[in-house]
């Protein structure tokens, strides 16, 4: 084995790890997988003799990459703040879909959204420290700032996000027993059924290909969003897990036409995610 042989087998030794801070960084699967292949580009340009610890450089250069990937995009007004993320998709097989859970990322559409209205400076800060445990003096270089002012950043996103990214219920199979009654209810139109197993608060978010709408609060709204003539999604959706959590994929064909993503809080939806742009699925693969 010769060296460049040793070096593209480290570099697949932390692909997934580079994967997850990109995916984090960008909300998006293909943005992430050009900047995981920029960073072998780097490494493969690189004199990298001298480095003690491969991972951590690599995970410097791909997150110096998705800075400016995010900064490039707000140059050209193409951030779009409170969109949707491209999702990540498996489709439950056998007789225990829970088991499916480790193939799917466990970051949440909800928290991908508000991870989108931060400044480039404050998601990476809030991803590497909060996510993945970087000290802010390693951090502090990328964003060109002190550690104390890195810190700074940090916390400001911490409490952005904390006010705005509901935590869902951890149980996975808790989740999946409301989303299903959330689609029993959708596919029998029944209303009051619907406002049960809505939060109160619930927020409904849908991206077309014409972008984003806007996003349809409490129960009631929601439930005749969901009733209204022209939204034939329940009918067809089966379940998924989108992104670690309970959801469901709407596949009419050999593609997907609609993913559904759900927060579920306290035992009911809370917010409500249908992907259904087609430059944001077809990334989508579906993984059965």
């Amino acid at each position: 084995m010769n060296e460049r042989d040793v070096l593209t087998q480290e570099f697949e030794r932390h692909r997934q790890h580079l994967n997850a801070v990109a995916y984090r960084m960008l909300g998006s699967v293909a943005e992430a997988e050009d900047a995981v292949q920029e960073s072998w580009l780097r490494l493969d340009r690189s004199d990298t003799g001298a480095v003690a610890n491969l991972g951590g450089w690599l995970t410097t250069v791909v997150a110096r990459v998705c800075l400016d990937m995010l900064r490039a995009r707000r140059a050209r007004h193409e951030d779009f703040v409170g969109g949707l993320p491209e999702p990540i998709v498996s489709v439950p097989s056998g007789d225990d879909p829970e088991a499916e859970t480790v193939l799917a990322d466990s970051v949440g559409l909800a928290l991908l959204v508000v991870l989108d209205t931060l400044a480039p400076a404050e998601r990476l800060a809030f991803v590497l420290h909060d996510m993945f445990a970087m000290p802010f003096d390693e951090i502090a270089p990328l964003v060109g700032r002190s550690p104390v002012a890195t810190r700074q950043l940090a916390s400001r996103a911490r409490r952005r996000v904390q006010g705005a990214a509901p935590s869902p219920d951890p149980d996975l199979a808790e989740q999946r027993r409301v989303v299903d009654a959330f689609l029993a209810a959708s596919r029998a139109g029944d209303f009051d059924a619907l406002i049960e197993v809505l939060d109160p608060d619930v927020v409904f978010r849908i991206e077309t290909r014409q972008g984003e709408q806007t996003p349809v609060r409490g129960a009631a709204a929601v439930a005749e969003r969901i009733l209204a003539r022209g939204t034939p999604l329940a009918p067809l959706a089966r379940p998924a897990i989108v992104n670690g959590a309970a959801g469901a994929i709407v596949m009419p064909g050999p593609r997907p036409f609609a993913v559904i993503g759900f927060t579920v809080v306290g035992g009911r939806v809370a917010e409500i995610d249908v992907i259904a742009n087609p430059e944001k699925l077809r990334a989508v693969s579906v993984r059965d």
